[in-house]
């Protein structure tokens, strides 16, 4: 008996997920204890440990072993854990386990979660585990499954607790005691009328510090803030975040009340926004899994469509040379500055746009803000420009003497003004179409930048050059 315990002790902590010698020692702790039948010793370690913690490790395990150790949980843990895993191990497990235990888990997940996974089985997998559910269960996945993705209504859950206008402080605490353990929230709940409607908010503090006979009606906040259902995820998110709520009530095209996006819900849309973000800044295409997760083609596939496209882009920057060649051949000490000069252009383009993009994404200026940022806008550049043009200039004097000093340093700022004045505007100018101004990569303002740095230094050379 000894002998099976000291093979079931699992020793884990988040640490072990890198390290590959003390993953292994888990996995084979964990597969000892389901062949020595050790129940006790897995259910001891699930609740010991973070769920989060827990799903990041059955995400590396054999999926035998990780469908074996979640057999012996019981059906809320096994739930809760499914609702923890990734996407991609969420559909590797629920392909692997009989249609019966995926609905019994199904059956016990939170409304949202259990939306997400049935949206990602196959079709087949999506009729088999619809006869394991309650009528009302079924009826509400269909409903929250049915909106499409990117929308509040696809990421929003029914798991919420209402109240009437009409009940009493303490009537109402009461309701609130009762719907505690199925809801996500007691701390506001949503008055509704009759028909579903949503007439106001109301905070479980107020309610325990309200008089024994005022009603919910006199207590409630009677205009909260809403979103609709069909409107995009983001809204929900920045909205959250902007009035500091713990959930948002969700309502349809008739005003009903259908949901509610809670804070961490919002939190994860969040992450996933800026996740894309620093995708599209990079021009990397969106990965359907984690970095570590994804495959070789994946990341490939990612990558290469902007790459190529750029580099016939930068083809352009040849073009400006050759077409500058006489200039070029009876200076060439003008190639000693041009990657300097080249790269401001590229920086200050960079520079500005992170600061649009975000200034954008976060609503802090909008199309209409474009004719006052680009004063300021052209007022910093030059300031900028000025400032990295006085050390270019001893440079250019020291390099090559007073001629080529003023070309570099009058080059420096006016490619910095232009790159700049790119940076700003693509970014208004995709959001104006309605493109994500994220799209207005590093990559792709250093590109443009590069192109017409080339050309505006080496117009600036041959018309000084020419005329001294």
């Amino acid at each position: 008996m000894s002998d099976t315990q000291n093979n079931c002790d699992i020793e884990f902590s988040p640490e072990s997920l890198s390290n590959a010698s003390l993953m292994a020692a888990t996995t084979a702790a964990i597969a000892a204890c389901l062949q020595n039948g050790d129940l006790r010793a897995l259910r001891n370690f699930f609740a010991s440990h973070e769920t989060a913690d827990v799903a990041a490790l059955f995400s590396k395990l054999p999926s035998q072993v990780a469908i074996g150790a979640m057999a012996a949980l019981e059906t809320h843990d096994q739930a809760r854990l499914f609702g923890y895993l990734a996407p991609p191990c969420q559909t590797e497990i629920s392909k692997l386990i009989s249609r019966r235990d995926l609905a019994t888990i199904m059956a016990a997940m939170s409304p949202d979660e259990r939306a997400d996974l049935y949206k990602r089985l196959d079709p087949l997998a999506q009729e088999a585990v619809l006869p394991g559910l309650a009528l009302a269960e079924r009826d509400d996945l269909r409903r929250l499954a049915s909106y499409p993705e990117g929308t509040v209504g696809a990421i929003m859950t029914s798991n919420y607790a209402t109240l009437a206008p009409h009940l009493t402080a303490p009537q109402a605490i009461d309701a609130l005691r009762r719907l505690a353990l199925d809801t996500e929230t007691i701390y506001q709940s949503y008055v509704t009328d009759p028909d579903q409607r949503l007439l106001g908010v109301v905070d479980l503090r107020d309610l325990l510090v309200a008089r024994s006979d005022q009603r919910v009606q006199d207590i409630m906040d009677g205009e909260p803030a809403h979103v609709r259902a069909e409107a995009p995820r983001e809204d929900a998110a920045s909205m959250i975040s902007r009035y500091d709520l713990l959930a948002m009530p969700v309502i349809d095209a008739d005003d009903k009340l259908v949901g509610i996006v809670t804070q961490d819900d919002a939190m994860d849309v969040q992450e996933e926004e800026a996740t894309s973000d620093f995708h599209k800044a990079g021009t990397v295409q969106r990965l359907a899994s984690s970095v570590r997760d994804a495959t070789l083609l994946a990341l490939y596939r990612a990558r290469i469509s902007w790459l190529v496209l750029l580099v016939f882009f930068n083809i352009f920057s040849g073009a400006g040379i050759a077409f500058f060649e006489e200039t070029i051949q009876a200076n060439v000490v003008l190639l000693f500055f041009l990657p300097l000069l080249i790269a401001s252009g590229g920086n200050a383009g960079s520079q500005s746009s992170t600061l649009m993009v975000r200034a954008l994404a976060t609503g802090d200026v909008g199309v209409s803000d474009w004719t006052s940022m680009l004063g300021r806008e052209i007022a910093v550049a030059l300031l900028l420009g000025l400032s990295m043009a006085v050390p270019v200039s001893l440079l250019g004097v020291l390099r090559a003497g007073p001629e080529i000093a003023v070309v570099v340093s009058i080059t420096m700022v006016v490619i910095v003004l232009v790159g700049s004045l790119i940076g700003m505007t693509l970014p208004f100018l995709l959001n104006r179409f309605r493109l994500d101004p994220a799209t207005a990569s590093g990559p792709l303002i250093t590109s443009v930048a590069d192109v017409l740095g080339v050309l505006i230094y080496f117009g600036i050379a041959t018309r000084i050059l020419t005329l001294a």
